[in-house]
């Protein structure tokens, strides 16, 4: 057998990369706006300008979407975005994240369909790979070094407390608090377990 039939075979047209975001950007801001339960494939089309069949050519079904509108979002292209010094760095960056209203909805809608869609919060926190995790845990390692944390604090722990209170902080306070006010929260909390600001 020859391989004629292959090499004259059209390979057709290259995917879009447009309508591509256009479909993520579309799913993301549905899944903000009505939450997962309440959005689908249909919707997003409509959103997006497009077809169903347009849609479910680049994505199987609804989760899938979902996870990588998510993933897209959050996808860090610099390597040393996540890089910080310190906790005082790390915490600059949680604030203006946390500042945004859009943000705050997002993570309210993953929390909340964690009972139905769990792999839609574990797609968020794997967004960078799981640097992220591995570089707030590296700030507080070099924060206890500096001093600036008792030495007999569990780290793990200590990050176990902040990821909780950015939980009640999207629950019990206004979206429109500015970067200074959530990083005076979070400080707040830290100077219970010890911690010294620089």
């Amino acid at each position: 057998m020859t391989d004629t039939a292959h090499t004259s075979r059209s390979p057709g047209r290259p995917r879009s990369q447009k309508v591509d975001a256009d479909v993520l950007a579309a799913a993301l801001d549905l899944l903000i706006e009505r939450g997962a339960a309440d959005t689908s494939i249909e919707r997003v089309a409509q959103r997006a300008g497009v077809t169903r069949a347009t849609v479910y050519r680049r994505f199987p079904d609804k989760t899938t979407l979902l996870i990588q509108a998510i993933e897209s979002a959050h996808q860090d292209h610099d390597p040393e975005a996540l890089e910080w010094p310190d906790t005082e760095h790390m915490l600059d960056d949680w604030a203006r994240y946390l500042s945004e209203p859009r943000n705050r909805r997002m993570l309210r809608r993953l929390y909340g369909a964690v009972d139905d869609y769990p792999e839609l919060l574990l797609a968020y926190r794997n967004s960078h790979g799981g640097r992220r995790a591995a570089a707030e845990h590296a700030a507080l390692l070099r924060t206890r070094e500096l001093g600036r944390l008792p030495p007999e604090r569990d780290v793990p722990v200590v990050l176990e407390m902040l990821n909780g209170a950015i939980l009640h902080h999207l629950g019990a306070y206004p979206d429109t608090q500015p970067p200074e006010a959530v990083k005076a929260y979070f400080l707040a909390l830290l100077r219970q377990v010890g911690y010294r600001p620089a």
